[in-house]
């Protein structure tokens, strides 16, 4: 099982599960995308190859980037 999750995550974010639009479940795509990517496709190639035609379900593709690291360099103020 971490095998699995180890697959999806990007710095220390997990890609998304389902669309956040559609709500289609589109995290099995993830691994193939990426590697149709590094291999040299373009997005849409790569996204016409796998299938996923709603522009929403494109987007969280296309849009995707860990934040986390961003994100770490804000403490939350927790008051006195």
């Amino acid at each position: 099982m971490q095998e699995k999750e180890d697959k999806l995550l990007i710095g220390d974010v997990m890609f998304p599960i389902r669309c956040f639009s559609c709500g289609a479940v589109i995290a099995q795509y993830w691994e193939e995308y990426f590697k149709k990517i590094k291999d040299g496709k373009s997005p849409k190639e790569a996204l016409d190859e796998l299938g996923i035609k709603r522009y929403c379900c494109r987007r969280m593709f296309l849009t995707y980037k860990s934040i986390i690291r961003e994100l770490a360099r804000y403490r939350i103020f927790k008051g006195p």
